[in-house]
């Protein structure tokens, strides 16, 4: 069967009570471990602080809300390559409206962009997919569902949505399939926007060309790396084996991606709760453990490490948002492998900015794509 023979499929989320009812004794049951006094979150994630949200979680926080406000949206499922792909599908009313499909990345989900949802389909028909093997989309069935293959899964969505010309949006993981998308379907993409950049710092620290941002940046990769690249290797290596823990334990799945938050988002909001709404991080961690794709998520850096090597330069016109020395991407790197048109750079803000600054972000998509409409 070709993919021309698969339909496109009306979706809502309805998760049974049993789940929830079972995910809050599963958090009532949690094992906690020791720590050593005085450490506070050098070590990782403070029990204290765990304790206290997950006591939240369990009993102050409600899926049901957020579960209605997802399902305000039109949802359908399709499959591609296989592979059953969730996506929000919201158009607008304005007559010229672009499409444009927006990709979340790890430790994210189509959560990420509900703040941006209601101004931005004023202009744009969204498309906003789960990556393959996150969230709704499900598990992955098979190996080798990289950055690029999920690109040419995208193209493939767009085409059966009717879509022949559109943008591309995305942060994190999302910003490397939004730019191989623009590679893979060149003809169609007609603009492409990423915030915290596609490329690692190519220069040291006492380059001397470099600009004091820009020096404060490589410097904070550096800091970042020592102090907390560990996930990377652990994912990019033995995603099997990470998965075990986080699926059984709900408080092992909140940990582990509370611990990242806290370390991506901005730097002048030092817990992860004050950068980001504590219910939307719940929303985010909740629909990773009823899903079951801790482990599947985890694999893309597994999959992506298998081809990794030199990055195709791409010729559509990209726009880079960099939000505060968070985002470690410096523009001369941008320029080599992406036809660069548009820089901003913002003082607040961090890795997720569609959940940290949402305002911000949706200025300059505005501002970016409404000259391709």
């Amino acid at each position: 069967m070709s993919d021309n023979d698969f339909e496109i499929r009306p979706f809502r989320i309805q998760i049974p009570q049993a789940e929830l009812d079972d995910l809050r004794e599963r958090i009532g049951r949690a094992r906690w471990p020791s720590e050593i006094d005085g450490q506070d979150w050098s070590r990782g994630v403070p029990v204290g602080y765990l304790k206290d949200l997950a006591a939240y979680w369990a009993e102050g926080y409600d899926w049901r809300v957020w579960e209605a406000r997802l399902n305000a949206y039109p949802q359908f499922t399709t499959e591609i390559g296989g592979q059953d792909i969730h996506f929000l599908h919201v158009r607008s009313t304005r007559p010229d409206a672009l499409p444009l499909i927006l990709t979340h990345g790890w430790p994210g989900s189509v959560v990420e962009f509900l703040d941006l949802i209601e101004p931005l389909s004023e202009d744009f028909h969204l498309v906003i997919p789960s990556i393959p093997g996150f969230g709704f989309s499900g598990p992955t069935r098979e190996a080798g569902w990289t950055t690029t293959r999920i690109a040419a899964a995208w193209a493939e969505l767009m085409r059966r949505l009717g879509y022949d010309r559109y943008g591309a949006q995305g942060g994190d993981f999302g910003g490397g399939i939004a730019r191989a998308l623009g590679l893979v379907a060149a003809d169609n993409v007609v603009a492409v926007h990423v915030n915290g950049g596609t490329t690692y710092p190519s220069t040291a620290e006492d380059d001397p060309t470099l600009t004091d941002r820009e020096r404060a940046r490589v410097r904070r990769l550096q800091e970042f790396m020592n102090e907390a690249g560990g996930y990377i290797a652990i994912q990019s290596t033995r995603p099997q084996t990470l998965a075990y823990g986080l699926t059984d334990s709900p408080v092992g799945q909140l940990a582990w991606i509370i611990d990242k938050i806290r370390d991506m988002t901005d730097l002048a909001k030092p817990l992860p709760h004050e950068a980001i709404d504590r219910d939307l991080l719940l929303t985010d961690v909740t629909i990773y453990w009823l899903t079951g794709t801790a482990g599947s998520s985890a694999a893309l850096y597994y999959e992506d490490g298998q081809e990794w090597g030199e990055q195709k330069t791409s010729s559509v016109p990209t726009a880079v948002a960099l939000f505060t020395i968070q985002d470690i991407a410096l523009r001369r790197d941008e320029e080599k492998i992406n036809n660069v048109v548009r820089w901003s750079d913002f003082d607040r803000g961090g890795h997720f900015a569609a959940m940290e600054a949402p305002d911000l972000l949706l200025g300059d998509l505005r501002e970016f794509f409404g000259a391709y409409r």
